[in-house]
Parts: C-alpha cells; sequence; structure tokens
C-alpha cells in the first residue's frame, strides 16, 4: 500500500496487545554467532510474548548487540533460527544452492522456443524469442536481487531457505535504532523520516523521473506521515532542521521517529539512552512506554541503565559472555545472584 498517514500513524493506532499473549511475536532457538574461534553468542533460547517491554541486559561484550544484528539481518547466525510472527526468518541456508536454476527457468524456456524457431526458420519470429529470453533473463536476476516477497515464498515453498536481508526484516515489520546513531547526517528531519517508508511505498523509478501521478502523490502523504511521527517523538519543528545539526538527544528521537516510520511490529531499541542527561532519560523512558501503550508495538531493549530497564520492562534476560544466565521480571533478576556476580564479580573467597 502507499504511504497513507491513515495506517500507522498515533492516531490510527490499535491497542496494545497484553503482555500474557500466549503466542511470542519473535522465537529464537539455540542461536550461535561464531567469528572464528570467538563465540559471541552461544545457543540462546529467547522468545519476546506479544505486546511487551522485554529488555535484554549484560556487562559490556555479553554479546547484546550480537543478538540484535542477528534478529535484524545484518549477520547470520552460525547455528540456530528465529521466528518471527510464526515465519522462519533467520536461519543457516537450506537449499541455498537450487535458487539459481529459479533464475534461468522462464529464460531457458524462451530459448528452447527460439532454438525451436531458428531450426524451423531464422527470421524474424527467431530473432524475437532471442530477445524475449535475453529480456527474461534481465528481469530474473533483477527479481532475484529485488526479492520481493512473492519470490521469497515460492523459494520457500520450493523447500529453499535463506535468512532475510536487513530490508526483508524490515519489510516483515521489525524496526530498529542503532547503539551508535546512525542518521543520514546531511539530510534533514523529514528526509530522514521518510528513507523509513521506503519499503512501503510503490512509485518506481520510472514514476520518479516522469514525476508521474503515483510519485507525486506518496511524496506528498510521506511528508504529512513523517511530520506525525516527527510531531509524535517531540520534535515539533524541526522537520526542516540538518540531522548533524540536531542536539544530542534529539537525533536519538529522531532515530525512533525513523524506526516508527517502517510501520513495526517489533521495535529494536539498542540503549536508546545512552549518553543522556536525567531529563532526556526521564523522556525517553516515557516515549517507550507510549510506544507500546498507544501503538500497540512489541519492544525489546537493550539498556545499561537499570533504572530505565526496572522501570518499563515486563520481562528481562541476561546475557554474560555471551549465554543466557537469568531471565524473568525486573525484581527477580536484580537478584539472582549469577546477575550480581556478573556485573560486580565473584565474592571474594
Amino acid at each position: 500500500m502507499s504511504a497513507s498517514p491513515g495506517a500507522a500513524v498515533p492516531d490510527a493506532a490499535t491497542p496494545a496487545a497484553t503482555p500474557a499473549d500466549a503466542r511470542p511475536i519473535l522465537d529464537a532457538r539455540g542461536v550461535t554467532k561464531r567469528f572464528g574461534g570467538l563465540v559471541a553468542v552461544r545457543e540462546i533460547d529467547f522468545d519476546i510474548p506479544r505486546g511487551a517491554i522485554v529488555s535484554l541486559i549484560g556487562p559490556n561484550g555479553a554479546g547484546k548487540t550480537t543478538f540484535f544484528n542477528i534478529i535484524a539481518g545484518l549477520l547470520e547466525p552460525t547455528d540456530g533460527a528465529i521466528d518471527f510472527m510464526d515465519e522462519l526468518i533467520v536461519g543457516r541456508p537450506v537449499r541455498a544452492w537450487a535458487e539459481p536454476f529459479f533464475w534461468f527457468i522462464l529464460p531457458g524456456i524462451a530459448v528452447l522456443v527460439a532454438a525451436g524457431l531458428f531450426a524451423i526458420d531464422q527470421g524474424i519470429a527467431g530473432v524475437i524469442a532471442a530477445v524475449a529470453a535475453i529480456g527474461l533473463l534481465i528481469a530474473s536476476l533483477l527479481i532475484a536481487v529485488i526479492r520481493p516477497r512473492w519470490y521469497i515464498s515460492t523459494l520457500g515453498r520450493a523447500g529453499i531457505f535463506k535468512s532475510g536481508r536487513p530490508n526483508d526484516i524490515v519489510a516483515q515489520g521489525i524496526g530498529r535504532t542503532f547503539q551508535n546513531i546512525r542518521l543520514f547526517a546531511n539530510m534533514t528531519a523529514m528526509e530522514n523520516v521518510q528513507v523509513g517508508m521506503h519499503s512501503h511505498m510503490h512509485a518506481t523509478l520510472i514514476d520518479a523521473a516522469l514525476r508521474l501521478k503515483r510519485h507525486r502523490t506518496e511524496e506528498i502523504l510521506s511528508q504529512i506521515e513523517a511530520q506525525k511521527w516527527l510531531d509524535y517523538v517531540g520534535l515539533p519543528k524541526r522537520s526542516d532542521v540538518v540531522a548533524r545539526n540536531l542536539p544530542y538527544g534529539d537525533q536519538r528521537r529522531l532515530e525512533i521517529a525513523r524506526a516508527l516510520a517502517t510501520r513495526p511490529k517489533l521495535l529494536l531499541l539498542d540503549e536508546p539512552t545512552a549518553g543522556m542527561n536525567p531529563v532526556e532519560t526521564t523522556q525517553m523512558t516515557t516515549l517507550i512506554g507510549r510506544i507500546r501503550k498507544e501503538l500497540g508495538i512489541t519492544i525489546l531493549l537493550i539498556e545499561h541503565d537499570m533504572r530505565v530497564v526496572m522501570g518499563v520492562s515486563d520481562r528481562v534476560t541476561v546475557l554474560d559472555h555471551g549465554e543466557k544466565i537469568a531471565e524473568g521480571t525486573p525484581e527477580a533478576v536484580r537478584a539472582d545472584p549469577k546477575v550480581i556476580e556478573a556485573y560486580l564479580g565473584a565474592p571474594a573467597q
């Protein structure tokens, strides 16, 4: 659908699901990631209830961001699998070697037809068939690069699986922010948010080049929606400000606005309050709570500020040296001896 403001903006949001919803929105099983001899994440079993705020915590180097990057499609796991909304999105490749055969099915048929026509009559019909074969080959390769949903679905029905790329993951409903802010520094705040809408827009390069009606309409609607997201995160008068000129706290908010513009069902926030002063931290904590309550978006949070974690989380999972060492309510995790040891060290003997 086009980037209309009615489907995903705050005033049209659906009520949040309850944290007690039985079916998890994301289910990770045995996720492992090795970098050579270093095991960054080891056999993590992890699920996120629908409508919940779940925090992932642990000392520096515990594997939190690596796990985030696996969910987001930036890293492929060495082992294990992740389902999102009951659909496999991340895992080891299955029969990936067979995918190239799909690229050549239609061109191959056209080549056979062309060869048959040439055998009968080396006239215009054979030339047309040969040109058609080349065109189909180019089209097939472009489809393999773009990987639309119907193409991925076709591969799945054929028993072929490859982990979703980052753009595939976003299109399926997972948005994220980054530990180190990754805005387009020379673009305005509104343009940054509009980038987040890209996966939901349908105007083509031809539409844009010729300024056709579909492109013009989507451009106007995307500006309206972008402004609503800027208003929602607390940047109502910053739409024309270049991102690099925004204060640090506003850049954090802008990154969340861009993530919300992707229309996520699950939002990954990587240390959203890092570097903020107490007032900004309180404001960000309030915003996170509003996103869950008003928009019905499930949230997975990496955070080092324990006041934020304990204040907003329904459940907390703790990693240490790539392994899950504790999981439960904030109160239970805070009192867990393994967690205390991970953060403070083992007591003296």
